[in-house]
């Protein structure tokens, strides 16, 4: 199956929601950053430092009933 163009009206449309969502934008991209950082170039020591810093950061938030 063909790929459908990339629309400028597509295009327009996205600048619009990025603009209008910029901090969810910002969040994407950083969750991005931390997962390919993680697959690609974390050494061991690396992984265990994260690993404190989420068990950490897990611990300070409030039990949920979920």
């Amino acid at each position: 199956m063909p790929v459908q163009p990339y629309t400028a009206a597509k295009k327009a449309a996205n600048e619009r929601w990025n603009k209008k969502n910029k901090e969810r934008v910002r969040y994407i991209a950083e969750r991005s950053k931390a997962r390919s950082f993680i697959k690609k170039y974390a050494t061991d020591d690396d992984l265990h430092e994260l690993l404190d810093l989420i068990t950490s950061k897990l611990a300070e938030r409030p039990v949920s009933d979920a």
